[in-house]
């Protein structure tokens, strides 16, 4: 005999409450809910919740009115526990499709898959289960969301377009009885565009690939080029070549060349390694900008090289995000599919400069580079700053590279090396890893050490040594300045483990403000703009009140409400990526055994790079960091930037 309905529709209730759909409420609350008689929505009120202990009026209040406009995730979790499918997914699935998402749903179920965080199994399940007739696999919905979730997944690579015979193979491998249809449907949908009928990446001798992408990441390629095109026809000079020359006494000739670039041109990408004078040369552009009164926007994609971009060009600097006034898009303000940011600043209320540099390009999506030229003036100076031999973003694209490759914009790369007094051992062995060899590290300074450790476990002994004890000790940077850097979350010498390990011997605490305590140093790992973070950013908790945390990132202090906290983990130890486009006085990085099959140039240059004073490398993966260093380059992505640039 079936259950009651009544307790069926608590069960429900109660499930969606635990699994964190109604925002401010804690997983200890959730569990007590019952107690106080709150076993439904019809429950739910500031009186009832002012029954539960500790909970005064204000916060009953404010529990109440999150609960109502969380009502589309629990009607969107009524769909999905009908069909036995976990309920989490339900919070995505509405950012994703807005307040009627539990109405799009029942017309198209396959769209459980758009906010990407169930897989095309659950969504046939899904569908199976919520349409009054059983779906056939030839469906068009079902071909449209699988085609959309093939380009997602590969965007998660880094591509912005497959061609159309590895989308169709992947269709195949998901049961999908015509790819072509299924492309097709995906196109007349508007999610999927066809984006060219070339591949200019198979090479000159290959049969010519129909091209096609996330209309997204096609539209932002296509202003990214557009922008860029745009600011190099409007740009009037700043000053003549020989009137520039009062602010570039001491520079080298290479670097002469970028400030006289900049102040002709629209548009310049000045790349190098470190150590190359690329600050010393930003600087100087600064200073032409001022001696001709004009405004100047300084910016990173991360606080921590905003911060560094603005101690070394002695002119106020903010995080990308920020200059733009980055916000989260939802379904209800997006503009176009899958958009998860948007852009106070744009062409309608564009930034207030007239000359805009940007440190660490590399890091650049394609999304994220639209909105920056987007935002600039006609007329406007953008600087693009940044080393193509780093890891790419992790977003979408290869903007900084794509650009380089088109050859049509103004570049000026720096090759000597300059940093020879302060981080000469640093700098070095950057410039030789990133030529593709890994050379033996002799320093008498002890500013770069090599470590060498048998496996795993050794090496993660050692780490913890260097961070809490012989770094401090002999070389007098404190533990809280120190990094560690590794490859992989996994295994002894991955992130959750030593996190873990330097929690203990760093600042002991029973975690109970969900898993943290004052002192903790943590790392977002998912953009919280509206709250005032954004993913890769690392900070120290300072505070908890009423569970939110007060964390003092490098762009200051933000309290990260409740249901933010869960996108924060601890960081005494980080991912390369993560640690891209930051510096810290002391970097340990470690290459444990199981790094071996992912070691690649950009990666190691990049880790070895997050270093200011000291560099301590454990290496413990063996000959697989000198062949990777040697023969694996930057992982290709498929992008269509560098062909649009072309005007191809």
């Amino acid at each position: 005999m079936d259950a009651n309905p009544v307790d069926r529709q608590a069960e429900l209730f109660l499930a969606c409450c635990a699994a964190g759909l109604w925002p401010g409420l804690s997983r200890s609350l959730a569990t007590r809910l019952v107690d106080v008689g709150i076993t439904s929505a019809d429950d739910v009120s500031v009186t009832s919740l002012r029954k539960l202990d500790d909970i005064d009026a204000k916060r009953a209040e404010r529990l109440a009115k999150n609960f109502t406009q969380a009502a589309p995730r629990f009607a969107v979790a009524a769909l999905l526990h009908e069909a036995g499918l976990p309920l989490r997914p339900a919070m995505a699935i509405v950012d994703e499709l807005g307040s009627r998402a539990a109405d799009m749903l029942a017309a198209d179920p396959w769209r459980v898959l758009d906010a990407g965080q169930l897989q095309p199994r659950d969504a046939d399940v899904f569908a199976l289960r919520t349409l009054p007739q059983r779906p056939g696999k030839d469906d068009r919905r079902r071909g449209r969301a699988f085609t959309v979730h093939v380009l997602t997944r590969a965007a998660r690579d880094g591509h912005t377009v497959l061609p159309d015979a590895t989308v169709a193979s992947a269709l195949a491998g998901l049961d999908v009885p015509d790819p072509a249809a299924a492309i097709d449907a995906a196109i007349d949908d508007g999610a999927v565009i066809d984006a060219a009928h070339y591949d200019e990446q198979a090479g000159e001798d290959a049969e010519p690939q129909r091209l096609i992408g996330l209309t997204r990441y096609a539209m932002a390629e296509d202003a990214v080029a557009e922008g860029l095109m745009r600011l190099l026809a409007t740009a009037e000079p700043l000053a003549t070549p020989e009137g520039a020359t009062a602010v570039t006494g001491g520079l080298d000739p290479a670097q002469r060349e970028a400030v006289q670039q900049v102040a002709g041109d629209g548009v310049v990408v000045l790349h190098g390694g470190p150590g190359t004078g690329k600050s010393r040369t930003v600087a100087a552009v600064v200073e032409l900008a001022r001696a001709r009164h004009k405004r100047i926007a300084l910016a990173a994609p991360t606080g921590r090289a905003a911060k560094r971009l603005e101690e070394l060009a002695g002119q106020e600097a903010t995080t990308l995000h920020r200059l733009l006034g980055a916000q989260p898009a939802t379904g209800e303000n997006r503009t176009t599919h899958f958009r998860t940011t948007q852009f106070l600043r744009g062409e309608s209320w564009p930034i207030d400069a007239d000359v805009v540099v940007v440190d660490e390009a590399s890091m650049l999506d394609v999304e994220l580079a639209a909105a920056l030229v987007d935002a600039c003036a006609d007329g406007t100076h953008l600087l693009l700053v940044g080393d193509p031999a780093q890891l790419p973003s992790i977003g979408p694209g290869r903007v900084l590279g794509d650009i380089l490759d088109s050859a049509a914009v103004p570049a000026v790369e720096l090759t000597t090396l300059h940093r020879q007094a302060e981080g000469g051992t640093i700098a070095r062995l950057a410039a030789a890893v990133r030529s593709g060899d890994l050379p033996r590290v002799e320093d008498p300074e002890r500013e770069v050490v090599v470590l060498a450790a048998t496996g795993s476990a050794e090496a993660a002994h050692r780490v913890v040594q260097l961070v809490t004890d012989s770094i401090p000790r002999a070389l007098g940077i404190a533990s809280e300045d120190v990094q560690v850097v590794t490859p992989v979350h996994r295994g002894p010498a991955g992130t959750l483990a030593l996190n873990k390990v330097l929690k203990e011997r760093l600042n002991p605490g029973s975690g109970a403000a969900s898993g943290f305590d004052v002192g903790d140093r943590v790392v977002a790992t998912a953009n919280h703009l509206d709250d005032g973070f954004a993913n890769g950013e690392v900070g120290v908790v300072t505070g908890v009140v009423d569970g939110a945390l007060t964390v003092d990132f490098a762009g200051g202090p933000v309290a990260v409400p409740p249901k933010a906290v869960s996108d924060l983990v601890h960081g005494w130890a980080i991912t390369v990526h993560r640690a891209q486009g930051s510096e810290w006085p002391a970097v340990v990085v470690v290459l444990p055994p199981e790094a071996g099959g992912m070691l690649s140039r950009p990666l190691v240059y990049t880790a070895l790079t997050r270093a200011q004073r000291h560099l301590s490398v454990v290496h413990a993966a063996g000959a697989a960091v000198a062949r990777g260093v040697r023969e694996v380059g930057a992982r290709p992505r498929r992008t269509r930037l560098s062909t649009v640039l072309r005007g191809g």
